[in-house]
């Protein structure tokens, strides 16, 4: 036995010492307890190569965002920043038109995005955000700039809550999902009631509002918070097909309707936003009423 021999027997000899590996001898069945020994290759998935993976995470790095439903989005949400400043301004006509142009355009990103088939997690998120401002903060900030700041602290605590509850009202929305109904006012529609009533009063008053249009509108602003958060079910403005056929008295009285808007859009607008506003409670009481009546009446049957 040469020399080179001896020293490769004294290498295996040595590997392990009383049923333990050396540091530098060969480990017995390879990996240890399944995990694998460092210095391995990456494991790679049946039937995949390097290459088909460098591209799919090279495709996840490249992944953008829709532009058109975002870029709408967008809109909506400068249009609700311009009303927080002109209110600050005092410009109360400017700053309810902004918050119409704000629902216009959030009820055309859904739409847009449905019909182009751009919906994305992202743009639900950033709609959801954009509507926080528009209907959330520029409401109550444009009606506190108004006349709820002539209140003190009773003023931007109603300005608070009504803020609060349009939140609440879209974690809600996001958390459950709605379709066939809203479980309370949508904020959009609470945000039409105030900014009509600022609308309103400005096109027919000037100057400080008094004490009693302040309280006024603190009762308006104070309501619709908490109709947002409440649980009454309001008809969801997504049931309309606009691609079926309807009889042709329903596009007759669509023309009447926009013309007895026209005649006052102020008024017109604060009239249909209010009986909107009032027909979840409405609808309460009335199945509350008939639930009761066929109770007496099925109590009359026992008897």
């Amino acid at each position: 036995m040469n020399d080179a021999d001896k020293h490769l027997r004294a290498v295996d000899s040595s590997a392990t010492v009383a049923g333990r590996p050396v540091e530098g001898g060969p480990v017995e069945g390879g990996p240890v307890e399944g995990r694998p020994v460092e210095g391995d290759p990456p494991e790679v998935e049946a039937g995949s190569s390097e290459s088909e993976n460098s591209q799919t995470t090279e495709r996840r790095g490249r992944r953008g965002i829709y532009l058109l439903p975002n870029l709408i989005t967008t809109g909506a949400l400068f249009a609700g920043f311009y009303a927080i400043v002109a209110g600050m301004n005092g410009h109360f006509v400017a700053a309810s038109l902004a918050m119409f142009v704000a629902m216009a355009l959030d009820t055309a990103d859904g739409r847009v995005a449905r019909w182009t088939k751009t919906e994305s997690q992202f743009g639900a998120e950033y709609d959801s955000l954009s509507d926080m401002v528009a209907f959330g903060v520029a409401p109550a900030l444009v009606a506190f700039s108004w006349g709820l700041s002539s209140l003190g602290q009773f003023g931007w605590v109603v300005t608070f809550v009504y803020m609060a509850c349009a939140a609440l009202r879209l974690a809600r929305f996001n958390t459950k999902g709605e379709s066939a109904s809203f479980t309370g006012l949508a904020s959009p529609s609470a945000a039409a009631v105030v900014a009509c009533s600022i609308l309103v009063w400005a096109e027919t008053n000037s100057g400080t509002p008094s004490l009693a249009a302040s309280l006024v509108m603190a009762a308006i602003t104070f309501a619709a918070g908490l109709l947002m958060v409440s649980p009454f079910r309001y008809f969801s403005p997504k049931l309309f097909d606009f691609k079926s056929r309807v009889p042709f008295l329903t596009l007759v009285l669509i023309v009447f309707a926009f013309a007895i808007a026209l005649a006052d859009p102020p008024r017109v607008l604060l009239a249909m936003s209010i009986v909107y506003a009032l027909s979840g409670p409405i609808q309460a009481l009335w199945k509350r009423y008939r639930h009761s009546r066929a109770k007496a009446a099925a109590a009359d049957r026992v008897d």
